[in-house]
């Protein structure tokens, strides 16, 4: 096992998968030469999709405290939108989501 995978409450094995798992990535299309990126896919609870979704936009409009989280949809949000910036912030949040509960657990 490396360092970022882990055992405990978390069905999968590092922290990339579990945001995957939740819902809020790209849904891929690959056929032959055809490589898409599509709609997030619509796997995991669809409550804690919602909840991540609602955080992210919570930070993206509520919050002015500066934190590299933030700075980060703001500059996806230049980009490609704020919808698509909350997106990434939601999926952000999922991917960190099993590192602070360990770190909660263990103070």
């Amino acid at each position: 096992m490396n360092g970022r995978q882990r055992t405990g409450p978390w069905p999968l094995g590092t922290s990339k998968a579990l945001g995957a798992h939740l819902g809020p990535t790209p849904r891929v299309y690959q056929s032959g030469e055809i490589d898409r990126s599509g709609h997030i896919s619509k796997c995991g609870d669809r409550m804690l999709r919602h909840l991540l979704y609602e955080a992210g936009t919570v930070l993206m409009t509520r919050t002015r405290k500066w934190s590299r989280l933030r700075a980060r949809g703001v500059s996806v949000a230049k980009r490609r939108g704020m919808k698509r910036a909350t997106v990434a912030v939601a999926r952000k949040l999922a991917v960190i989501m099993p590192t602070v509960e360990c770190a909660h657990c263990l103070n």
